[in-house]
């Protein structure tokens, strides 16, 4: 017979579910499940739990989101002692319980004969360690009890001292803990106050350089260009002063760590980052790890090349190269997509262009516009000069109102410049009070459920696309290959 296991589903921050089985069973959603999970990150059947060779054993039932131990997916485990078993990444947690062997031994149960031992040890410590103004007993016995109870005076006092030296370190201890928490939290003002003073230098020397640009004035270009290349040392001498305020130490969480870098390079301060943006960002990992299309969308991308020309036609407009995943977004990297029937017109091509931000930006709009058909005459559909437009266009939303935050470009992409412009000139002008976090602070509720979806799923892409194999995916970071 299987020894006992204890198995603690834990919900929310106190409640708990406890089961305890001999024999082996199943968890999922499903109501024939031994364990039910009544969430939908789980599958109907998503793990059993087995006794075999000894020890027991969790295994994946092929689930949507598979079991993670210790961050990392698995498609089977031993259970120890004491084991953390996730129903997939960030989901329900269950606790398993087994009681060691070793542990039964340290504390048997008494026997009838351990029990008189018990007693006479009683009867031992009533007659040699009473109280020593008893009457009726021996000499002997009472310079015993005397004896004792100036030794248990004395532990006494020991005691008390100790826990008063204790008490002492420990509020030293918190004391210095506190202080150097303000001091750590002092600094992340201070990393926050630097980023946002070194984001407005950028932003004037940015409006300049398109000025220039506009007007041909080549020594300008080439005094501005100067200038950024001065100014990476600068962001070099940033990120270990953030580094030293242990932002991506030890104790951060792998999967975090992504996140604050993807944040930066979409130019929001990663110190200032809200625990709930966080949270959303890893739900909509979940969202990607539940379905093929991103695996599906980038070997598309791979098989035509498109890769390294998306990338690259970001740079050349200084743009970060994790733009590329507003095409996988857009239409999963298909140049024939065709978008449903707008009063703004059909959208068309990989980028997902209406006719007149097209017309706009350079490209040829083909007679059958109107018409949800593949149009060759199209330049929409044009792999080459349609990225190039698309790269042109998100670098003019860099040169509006949104250029304080890559996430409100990639907002605007989808919602429409001119309204995420109209409600980011409400906000002061400042980039530590004119970014993505301040603005869905103050317009969650007027921001459209499809652009909000929009960002976090362009964002948490561009967060596995760091490290695909930390999220469980099974393919390389597309912009390095």
């Amino acid at each position: 017979m299987a020894p006992v296991i204890h198995v603690i589903l834990k919900k929310g921050l106190a409640g708990r579910e406890e089961y305890k089985f001999t024999r082996s069973f199943q968890i999922g959603r499903s109501a024939d499940c031994d364990v039910q999970v009544l969430e939908e990150d789980v599958s109907r059947r998503h793990a059993a739990v087995e006794y075999r060779n000894g020890q027991w054993v969790i295994s994946d039932l092929e689930s949507s989101n598979g079991i993670w131990v210790n961050g990392e997916q698995v498609s089977e485990v031993r259970l120890h002692d004491q084991t953390e078993v996730e129903l997939g990444s960030g989901g329900p947690l269950l606790l398993f319980l087994i009681p060691g062997e070793a542990a039964t031994a340290l504390h048997p149960l008494p026997s009838a004969a351990a029990e008189g031992d018990r007693e006479s040890l009683e009867d031992y410590a009533r007659y040699y360690f009473g109280d020593a103004s008893e009457t009726g007993i021996g000499e002997r016995t009472m310079m015993v009890r005397k004896a004792f109870q100036r030794v248990r005076r004395s532990q006494k006092r020991r005691y008390i001292w100790i826990i008063a030296v204790s008490a002492s370190i420990c509020l030293i201890a918190v004391t210095y803990a506190v202080f150097k928490h303000l001091e750590t939290e002092k600094q992340k003002r201070l990393a926050g106050e630097i980023f946002y003073a070194m984001k407005a230098l950028e932003l004037e020397f940015a409006e300049v350089l398109a000025l220039a640009r506009k007007t041909e004035d080549k020594e300008t270009i080439v005094a501005v260009e100067g200038f950024k290349a001065k100014y990476s040392s600068l962001e070099e001498s940033y990120d270990r002063f953030v580094d030293s305020l242990g932002i991506y130490g030890k104790t951060v969480d792998e999967r975090e760590k992504a996140i604050l870098r993807v944040a930066r390079t979409f130019g929001e301060c990663e110190v200032n980052m809200p625990e709930a943006f966080k949270k959303e960002v890893l739900n909509y990992i979940r969202k990607w790890q539940s379905t093929g299309r991103m695996r599906s969308a980038l070997e598309r991308a791979a098989r035509h090349g498109y890769v390294h020309p998306i990338s690259g036609a970001m740079q050349h407009y200084d743009l970060p190269p994790q733009f590329f995943y507003v095409g996988l977004q857009e239409s999963n990297f298909d140049t024939h997509a065709i978008g449903p029937a707008t009063r703004f017109g059909i959208a068309k091509g990989m980028w997902q262009f209406i006719p007149t931000t097209a017309e706009e930006f350079g490209l040829k709009v083909g007679p059958l516009a109107d018409v949800r058909k593949l149009d060759d005459l199209d330049e929409r559909h044009d792999f080459e000069k349609s990225t190039r437009a698309a790269a042109r266009y998100l670098r003019h939303i860099y040169d509006t109102d949104a250029k304080a935050s890559g996430l409100l470009v990639i907002a605007s992409y989808n919602w429409g410049q001119g309204r995420v412009n109209r409600l980011i000139r409400q906000m002061p002008e400042h980039p530590s009070e004119r970014n993505f976090w301040k603005f869905m602070e103050q317009y969650r509720d007027r921001f459209p459920q499809e652009t909000y979806d929009y960002v976090f799923y362009i964002f948490s892409a561009a967060v596995i696309g760091e490290n695909p194999a930390l999220f469980g995916f099974d393919f390389d970071n597309p912009l390095l290959l």
